[in-house]
C-alpha cells in the first residue's frame, strides 16, 4: 500500500518537479488545485518513488488521478496492483479520473474497457490573444458589456498583493452572501476553496488582479502558470449587479498577467448550466475532454 498524507504547502517543491516532468493539461494538475480543493474532495497525495499519486474519496469510492511524474511501466503496473488492493481492503469502488487523450495511451494497457466521457470535468481552453482583444463578430456581447461598464463607473485595475488580499477575502465573503452560498453546495465549495487560496495568496505564488469602483473591489481573480504555453485561471469573482465586472476583470487580468502565455485554462463547469453557458460565450479554442473508468 502506498503511504498517504495530507498535502502541505511544504510539499510544494517535490509535487511541482513531479508535475513538471508530465507537463500535463488539465487544471487539476497543479499544486495550487490540489491544495486548495483539498478538504472539499478529502485528497491525500503519496510517492512512489518519482511518481505522484493523488487520492480523493467519497463514502463508496476511491478516485485516483492518473499519476503525474517520470516512471516505467513497471512502476505504473504497481500503482494499479496497489490501487486496486486499497479499493479492496476499504470495500470500495476505484475509479481513475481525469483521463486525457494524452494519459490513455499510457494506461490504456491496464484498463479492461474503454474510459466514459466526464463532459462536466471538461476544462476550457483560449487563446490569452482572443480574451485580450475580444475582436470579432462573436465577441460583440462582451464588448458591449465592457463599453456599459466604462460608460457607467469610474474604476481602476489593481495587481492582488499582501497589502491588499484581505479587502479580497471580504469581497468574497460579500459575494458568497449575494449569490446565496448557504443555499447552494456548488457555491459553498467554490468560496471555500477561494478563502484557502487568499489566506495562502503568498506561499502559492498566486498572481491576482481586481478592480475597484469608487474604492469597493468588485471583481477579482487569481491565476499562475499552469506549464509552459498555459496559464491557469483558479477563482474569478464579480458582482452580478456590476455590469460588465466579470468581462472587465478577465480581460484586464490576461492583459496583465497573462499576455506572454499562449493559451489560459479556465478550468471546468462542474455541471453548473449557468458556468458552462459563461465558459462557452468566450468562445473557447478547444475543450481538453476528460474520462474517468471504474476498474474491476
Amino acid at each position: 500500500m502506498f503511504s498517504y498524507k495530507n498535502i502541505e504547502l511544504s510539499d510544494r517543491k517535490w509535487i511541482d518537479s513531479l508535475l513538471l516532468m508530465s507537463e500535463y493539461q488539465g487544471a487539476e494538475y497543479c499544486f495550487t488545485t490540489l491544495y486548495i480543493w483539498a478538504n472539499l474532495y478529502n485528497s491525500l497525495i503519496a510517492r512512489y518513488n518519482d511518481m505522484l499519486i493523488v487520492r480523493s474519496e467519497s463514502p463508496n469510492e476511491l478516485f485516483y488521478s492518473v499519476p503525474a511524474g517520470h516512471f516505467s511501466e513497471k512502476e505504473l503496473a504497481y500503482f494499479f496492483d496497489n490501487i486496486r488492493k486499497e479499493g479492496a481492503s476499504m470495500s470500495k469502488k476505484v475509479t481513475i479520473t481525469g483521463i486525457t487523450e494524452d494519459t490513455l495511451p499510457m494506461i490504456q494497457a491496464f484498463l479492461h474497457e474503454e474510459p466514459t466521457p466526464d463532459r462536466n470535468s471538461f476544462d476550457y481552453i483560449y487563446l490569452s490573444d482572443d480574451l485580450i482583444s475580444l475582436k470579432g463578430k462573436k465577441y460583440q456581447p462582451k464588448r458591449n458589456h465592457i463599453k456599459h461598464f466604462l460608460s457607467q463607473y469610474e474604476w481602476i485595475y489593481e495587481d492582488v498583493t499582501p497589502e491588499n488580499v484581505e479587502e479580497c477575502y471580504l469581497m468574497n465573503e460579500q459575494w458568497c452572501k449575494e449569490n446565496y452560498c448557504i443555499h447552494n453546495l456548488s457555491k459553498q465549495s467554490e468560496a471555500c476553496a477561494t478563502r484557502r487560496a487568499l489566506r495562502n495568496f503568498e506561499s502559492l505564488n498566486l498572481k491576482g488582479g481586481l478592480i475597484r469602483v469608487a474604492g469597493e473591489i468588485v471583481a477579482f481573480t487569481l491565476g499562475e502558470k499552469l506549464n509552459s504555453n498555459t496559464f491557469l485561471i483558479h477563482v474569478e469573482k464579480a458582482f452580478a449587479r456590476i455590469d460588465g465586472a466579470y468581462p472587465m476583470i478577465n480581460r484586464e487580468f490576461i492583459k496583465a498577467q497573462a499576455s506572454t502565455y499562449k493559451y489560459v485554462n479556465r478550468e471546468d463547469d462542474a455541471g453548473d448550466d449557468g458556468l458552462r453557458q459563461a465558459k462557452l460565450s468566450y468562445n473557447p479554442v478547444y475543450l481538453i475532454e476528460k474520462k474517468y473508468i471504474s476498474l474491476d
